[in-house]
């Protein structure tokens, strides 16, 4: 597959950690991604691809593209076997001033790109990026269309630094502190996060222990569990082993089994690192 991506310009880059283009034949037909502490629009520009989101049973086509907020359950993404799109990687805060309605309304719930911008504008921004000259320009075409879009939030500021205190401490922190520090109630606080991130703040912070977590796994080696659960702050390995299924759907055996299934058979693969093969 071919993958090309770039941090946006300023003011963007408070909201999006990368925009990116990608094209080919997925390594697997469906994959699935565990949720982690982030947010992600594509724009489709090749045949519809499929998502079964949180604890839905069945999975829903999306022909122009989706939106889907930072989600607290693993989703499953199955690709067509010729793949192309642009997209963003945002920031779990980042949506909030793209979007006609609040965050938490679509938690565990992506839409289409018609729904959330309409059918004219989608229509007419994807037949501008499907006779661009290239990735690059793609990419140049949808951040042009972020910055006209970008709205002024209420609350964006409140949101964006707190959750920035929760991810520098890899989400070990004491949620009463937040708004002790922030100068607000935690009821306020909590509603803002749910209205622009779509979860509350104690809900961020378990998602950005889990992936830490995570990101500390070497699939290629062995691995001390009880000293990854004690490490990342777990009450025991029971409890991390909770979580690891409220997350993945997977005891952490399991999921590292799935993991070294795609290391094995696509090593170097653009979309290993977070994925997993669902078949």
């Amino acid at each position: 597959m071919k993958y090309v991506s770039r941090v946006p310009r300023p003011p963007l880059d408070r909201l999006i950690d990368d925009l990116y283009y990608l094209e080919g034949a997925p390594p697997y037909a469906r994959l699935t991604l565990p949720p982690m502490p982030s947010a992600l629009l594509i724009v489709n520009l090749g045949p519809p691809f499929r998502i079964r989101a949180g604890t839905e049973t069945a999975t829903a086509a999306y022909a122009d593209g989706c939106v889907v907020t930072m989600p607290t359950r693993a989703f499953e993404f199955g690709y067509p076997p010729e793949t192309r799109s642009v997209g963003v990687h945002f920031k779990p805060w980042g949506p909030a001033p793209f979007l006609p309605m609040p965050a938490a309304e679509l938690c565990d719930r992506p839409v289409t790109m018609e729904q959330v911008w309409g059918r004219p504008a989608i229509a007419e921004l994807r037949d501008r990026l499907a006779t661009a000259g290239g990735p690059h320009e793609m990419l140049t075409l949808l951040e042009e269309e972020l910055l006209r879009r970008l709205c002024e939030t209420a609350g964006l500021g409140l949101v964006r630094h707190t959750s920035g205190v929760i991810a520098a401490a890899g989400g070990a922190v004491a949620i009463g502190d937040l708004s002790v520090a922030a100068g607000v109630s935690s009821t306020h606080l909590a509603r803002r996060f749910k209205e622009l991130i779509g979860v509350t703040p104690k809900r961020l912070a378990r998602t950005h222990r889990f992936t830490a977590t995570v990101f500390a796994i070497d699939p290629a080696g062995p691995i001390d569990w009880g000293a990854l659960a004690g490490g990342a702050g777990y009450f025991d390995q029971a409890h991390f082993g909770h979580e690891f299924r409220a997350f993945t759907g997977l005891t952490p055996t399991r999921y590292v089994e799935v993991r070294r299934r795609f290391l094995r058979e696509h090593p170097g693969h653009v979309l290993d690192g977070w994925s997993l093969p669902a078949d």
